[in-house]
């Protein structure tokens, strides 16, 4: 086999590598948080104000 073809799968394995970590990252981060679950809280009463009051 010439050097030059273990020249080039190189790089390619590193990108490979590399995107198996992100990949595992993301999973671990996307598994954490929904281990976590959702956060015990209450929405507002109080209307929210959509529309921009006249100018005077």
């Amino acid at each position: 086999m010439p050097s030059g073809d273990i020249d080039r799968e190189v790089p390619r394995m590193r990108a490979l590598i590399a995107a198996g970590i992100g990949l595992a990252a993301a999973l671990a981060l996307v598994f954490t948080i929904t281990a976590i679950g959702m956060p015990a809280g209450k929405t507002s009463p109080k209307p929210l104000y959509t529309t921009v009051p006249e100018h005077p």
